[in-house]
């Protein structure tokens, strides 16, 4: 894999730009982008996990078109919980997801430290937040003894928590680092101090816009201030191989914010 000749990095998205299925998506992706983050998940109600036929025409288009997959691992899965139960359960879902999507060209599995649904890793206290960042730990030598993914192919994403927490577990195993600079700037984190921090262990950067709180709108919404100092330090560390996914979830956002990067490029 390599970066598009117009930006030192892969230029991504999500599969989620067109209103339809993955495979519709990646169709109308394949040939404006480098790399696709696929959103895998699986409940009682509802899955979007890919067919093997399906997965034989993702290693197909991505062949043809030189397209590399970021693969979000389930939103559900909480591989710092409490109970050895819940945490079990994480890891199977991860492990699943893996195995599913090992014949894809995968640049990436984002990952998630998280304690529950709705638990803010912000209150707990300075032993709790060691007790999770062990669990965390945990889970992730299990996946890693399960599974055949390397450490580096999981990058563990940046919440709404100080990345300070999760680091240690992060630098002691090898793994690598979502840098999402869309949540840096929801939650008032410095983006100067996480590039210096991190950029060098960051294998997919999350960017999106906030609007009114929300986030995971159009690259319009980003500080262009902030977009200046993210792509002055991608240009002094180039790697090839790194994905810069615009996680944004809409034709109209994918357009702004490709036309946007695009009149950028010029700069680079």
């Amino acid at each position: 894999m390599a970066s598009s000749p117009a930006f030192p990095f892969r230029f991504g998205t999500t599969s989620y730009i067109v209103p339809d299925e993955i495979i519709p998506n990646v169709e109308f992706l394949k040939d404006r982008v480098d790399d696709i983050e696929l959103v895998l998940f699986e409940s009682d109600e509802f899955s979007n996990l890919p067919t093997t036929d399906d997965i034989g025409r993702l290693v197909d288009t991505a062949d043809e078109h030189g397209l590399s997959y970021s693969i979000h691992l389930p939103l559900d899965a909480y591989l710092g919980h409490s109970e050895r139960s819940e945490r079990l359960k994480s890891v199977e879902k991860c492990r699943k997801i893996i195995e599913l999507t090992r014949p894809l060209p995968v640049s990436a599995f984002v990952t998630h430290a998280e304690a529950a649904q709705g638990v803010d890793v912000n209150l707990f206290s300075e032993d709790g937040v060691a007790r999770f960042s062990d669990l965390f730990r945990q889970s992730i030598n299990q996946l890693l003894k399960s599974s055949e993914a390397s450490a580096v192919e999981f990058a563990v994403e940046t919440l709404n928590y100080p990345y300070a927490f999760i680091w240690p577990v992060v630098d002691e195993l090898g793994l690598s680092v979502t840098l999402d600079v869309g949540h840096l700037e929801l939650y008032g984190f410095p983006l100067d101090a996480h590039l210096k921090e991190y950029l060098h262990r960051t294998r997919v950067l999350h960017v999106h816009g906030v609007r009114e709180g929300k986030d995971h709108n159009s690259l319009d919404w980003y500080p262009s201030s902030a977009m200046d100092t993210l792509l002055k330090a991608l240009q002094a560390s180039p790697d090839p191989d790194r994905v810069f996914t615009m996680e944004i979830f809409s034709l109209d956002d994918f357009e702004s914010s490709s036309a946007l990067m695009h009149q950028r490029r010029r700069g680079l």
